[in-house]
This record gives C-alpha cells, sequence and structure tokens, in this order.
C-alpha cells in the first residue's frame, strides 16, 4: 500500500505531545512490513535542515481562500528510518517558533495555517507523482484533508481512489473556530451546516475529520467505547455514535529501539530483565540528582504534563498525605501556572523526599523512569498513554487510573492476576484523592514483598506493546477503508 501520513508535528523535529512520538515511530514499522510511506509535516523555523540533513524539492503554488498561495516543499529522512518526510513551509506556520501556541495562548493564525497546510497535503502527490492509497491524518491540524478531498479531489486522477483515516489522538482539543472565518477555509457553503464543520454556531475542525473520513480510530479500545458517551465525548458524542460502525480502537505502541533499558545511553548504568543491578544503581543515582537520602524506600515518580486531564490536580491535593507516608516523590513536567506555583511551595517545605522539576526534559525522563520504583498517573481520561509503557519497560510499576489506554495497558493486581502472573500495574478506579492514596498506599505495601515486586516489575519489563502490533491493527484498518474485509 502507499500511505501519506500527516501530522502537525513528528518525532524529533517537533514534539508537544504523544502525537509527535505516534508519527516518528508507526510510519516505520508500516515500512519495515512492506508498505510505501511518505509523512508530511509542517515546515517550523526551528527545524534545522544543516541537522537533518533536510533539502529543498520544488516549489509551488495552492489557490486557497481567494489568494494564491506559494509553498515550498522539502525533503528528508526519518533518522534511523528508510522513510521520506515531506516539510511543507506555508504562511503562517514556517515563520512561528512554536507550534500551536505562544506563552500558554494560541496563535490567532491556526486557522490559516492549518488549512493551508491541509490544503497542500492535498497537492504533493500530484508534485510526487504519487497516488497514495490511503491519507492517515491526525487530530484537528489535518482533519480538513478529507473535507478537501470530497469537495475539490474527487475526480483528481492522482486521488480518486485515495481512501481517509483519521485517528482521534485527544477528543477534547477539537480546533474551535468562530463562524466568521469559515471563508478563510475555502469550502463550498454547504459544509458549513449541522451535517458539516458547524458546532453550535463555530467552525468544529475535529467535527470535519469525523464527518468526511472514510473510517475513524481512536488510540486504544476502551477510549474508542468512552467517546460515545456523554463523560467522555466533548459534545461530539451524538455524532461518533451515528458512525461508531467505522470507529475502531487500536492500541499506540512503544519505541523499544529508543525505549530500552538494556542500551539506553542516558542512564547512568544500563540493565534488563536478566541483570537489574543496574536499576538499583540508577535509582541511588537519582535519590543524588534529587538531594534526597540515599535509602530503600519507594521512589515515585510523576512524568506528565500539569493538567487537570492528567489528574495532577489530584497529587497536590493530597500532597501533605504523600508526605507523611515513607517515601520519596518526584515530579517532572510542566503546565497549568497554578499548579506548577504549588508544587515549588511544596517543594520547598518537604526538599528531603519531594523533588520537584519544572521542565520538558525527554532525556531526563529516562532517567527519573529507570530510578524510579513506582510510576503515578492518575489520568481523569486517557485516550492511550505512552508513559505507563514506557515505566513499565524500565521496571518502574506502574499505579493508574482505570480508564482510556490506561485500562487496556495495565494488568491490575488482583489476587487472580498474581496468581496467574499477569499483573504488571495497579489500577484504582476513581478520580478522587482517596481512591489514589488506597491505590498508591496497596503499591507501597507490594513493595515490601520483594518476591511478588519482582514478578510484577518483570511482568511489566516483558510485556510487550511494540509498534510493530499495532501497525499490524492499521493496515487492517487501512485495509477496511479501502472495501477490503479480508
Amino acid at each position: 500500500m502507499k500511505i501519506l501520513f500527516a501530522s502537525s508535528e513528528v518525532y524529533p523535529f517537533a514534539k508537544t505531545g504523544g502525537l509527535a512520538d505516534v508519527a516518528g515511530s508507526l510510519p516505520s514499522a508500516l515500512s519495515r512490513l512492506g508498505h510505501d510511506v511518505k509523512v508530511v509535516m509542517p515546515w517550523y523555523r526551528f527545524i534545522s535542515e544543516e541537522q537533518w540533513g533536510i533539502k529543498k524539492l520544488r516549489e509551488f503554488f495552492v489557490r486557497h481562500a481567494g489568494r494564491k498561495e506559494e509553498i515550498v516543499l522539502f525533503t528528508g529522512v526519518l533518522p534511523k528510518t528508510a522513510v521520506e518526510i515531506l516539510f511543507v513551509s506555508c504562511e503562517p506556520l514556517s515563520r512561528r517558533s512554536g507550534l500551536y501556541q505562544e506563552s500558554g495562548t494560541d496563535y490567532p493564525d491556526n486557522l490559516e495555517g492549518f488549512s493551508l497546510f491541509s490544503r497542500a497535503i492535498l497537492e504533493i502527490p500530484k508534485i510526487l507523482n504519487w497516488s497514495p492509497d490511503i491519507f492517515h491524518l491526525n487530530d484537528w491540524q489535518t482533519a480538513l484533508v478529507p473535507a478537501y478531498l470530497r469537495a475539490y479531489y474527487s475526480k483528481d486522477p492522482y486521488l480518486k481512489q485515495a481512501a481517509t483515516l483519521f485517528t482521534i489522538h485527544n477528543l477534547s482539543f477539537q480546533g474551535i473556530f468562530p463562524e466568521h472565518d469559515f471563508p478563510k477555509l475555502d469550502l463550498p457553503p454547504d459544509y458549513f451546516s449541522p451535517d458539516g464543520i458547524e458546532y453550535y454556531g463555530n467552525i468544529n475542525l475535529m467535527k470535519a475529520g469525523i464527518t468526511y473520513s472514510t473510517i475513524l480510530n481512536t488510540v486504544s479500545p476502551t477510549y474508542s467505547r468512552e467517546i460515545l458517551t456523554p463523560e467522555y465525548g466533548c459534545g461530539l458524542e451524538g455524532l461518533l455514535q451515528k458512525r461508531q460502525n467505522d470507529l475502531y480502537g487500536i492500541l499506540n505502541g512503544a519505541d523499544y529501539q529508543k525505549w530500552n533499558p538494556a542500551q539506553d545511553r542516558s542512564l547512568s548504568r544500563c540493565y534488563s530483565t536478566k541483570a537489574m543491578e543496574g536499576k538499583t544503581y540508577c535509582k541511588s543515582a537519582l535519590q543524588r540528582k534529587c538531594k534526597f537520602p540515599e535509602k530503600n524506600v519507594p521512589l515515585i515518580s510523576v512524568v506528565s504534563r500539569l493538567t487537570v486531564q492528567k489528574g495532577i490536580d489530584l497529587v497536590i491535593d493530597l500532597i501533605d498525605e504523600l508526605m507523611a507516608l515513607d517515601i520519596q516523590l518526584i515530579i517532572l513536567g510542566i503546565g497549568h501556572p497554578d499548579m506548577e506555583n504549588r508544587f515549588k511551595e511544596a517543594g520547598k517545605k518537604h526538599a528531603d523526599k519531594l523533588s520537584i522539576h519544572l521542565t520538558f526534559d525527554e532525556k531526563f525522563a529516562h532517567r527519573v523512569f529507570a530510578g524510579t520504583d513506582i510510576f503515578l498517573m492518575p489520568s481523569r481520561f486517557e485516550p492511550c498513554g505512552l508513559s505507563q509503557l514506557y515505566a513499565m519497560r524500565y521496571g518502574a510499576f506502574p499505579v493508574v487510573r482505570r480508564t482510556g489506554g490506561l485500562a487496556d495497558t495495565i494488568t491490575d493486581a488482583t489476587p487472580l492476576n498474581i496468581r496467574n502472573g499477569l499483573a504488571n500495574g495497579l489500577q484504582f478506579e476513581s478520580a478522587t484523592p482517596a481512591s489514589l492514596l488506597n491505590g498508591l498506599r496497596l503499591a507501597i505495601a507490594f513493595y515490601r514483598d520483594p518476591p511478588l515486586w519482582h514478578r510484577m516489575v518483570q511482568a511489566g519489563m516483558t510485556a510487550d506493546f511494540s509498534w510493530s502490533r499495532s501497525a499490524n491493527d492499521y493496515l487492517r484498518a487501512y485495509r477496511l477503508a479501502l472495501g477490503d474485509n479480508n
């Protein structure tokens, strides 16, 4: 199959979250299975041509919103793969220093930038003389592609056979803009309607992807069911219910070439399931880094965006109770200013057992996963989550809320699962401080039983959430989109 994979961010070129990790890994897994995959993303000014060996391919023009817009197409290769990556340089995306916002405020020209990016995506096959079978689109930033495809390209010889798969990574980010901006999209007037992209008098780009794509998926089976309900549907549950026969849940994978404690150069010492001494060394190194006493107590970590969605407010509300336990706690991440400030104050008060790192530092995240015993992920909702997969591979026991992809990837430490050797983490039910605290106390009790703890940690480290499994699931979805039910 010929697959054009479109994303607003791709690791290692640009990243704000898990979407970039998916876009940097899934195309390579598809390529290894023998398919012709190209990736396309915007050109942002901070991407270094020299560092990544990126070259200018050609210039072309796109008619958009009544104007003739110049597009410059660059080409490169996804590092350590054979996958070509294409960069679309267009105003206003190419001049910004961030991706979607700056200093916590959305760019005012996001609609213009990402609509032009989407229109340019559909011109690329003609430029390359290459006809994709599938456009794989991701979140609201590329959600206009199927709308433009239907409106203007249904008879294009390069595109008339193409199907679209739209992946919902996080339904809460929908790309909503005011009605008066509709002319900027250059779509026929009837597309702004309740059956199109209109949403309570506004433009909703996520709705465009859901409405016009051939087939849809979320990044975990549980989340695909959750978004059909008012609690998780973010106002789009009615539309999703109408399309539920075309909606699938495909679990994200982990890149075990990048996340592998046996060969991770960012660690103080490498280790594996057969030689765990290195993890003890990594824990001591992390305790020294955090200025903690080097003693045998559970070292717990939170590596996350500091937001309500991630349940981080529950951790803050519990901080005094947590500090009364015989534990050490490290927080790594950035997010809501109020949460950051509250963590700063708590860190000053409990410096001997609470270490706060308000930064986005992926290399340090590797060291945190390697050095901690317990990884805490109390999300209110979690479409898939990747951090719990990384934590397990590094021997950090996940304590998670039972939701979305966390429910699909963590086998709860129930008595039956423990007896059968399946338990690889612990799930708690409610997004409340009390439920979180009870779950954490149980994990600490497990920690004090070394043989049991070792078995559960080993189960997590050997669990297979590789991209090869997920890539085959996506190939089946592509075939369904193309009308092949075999």
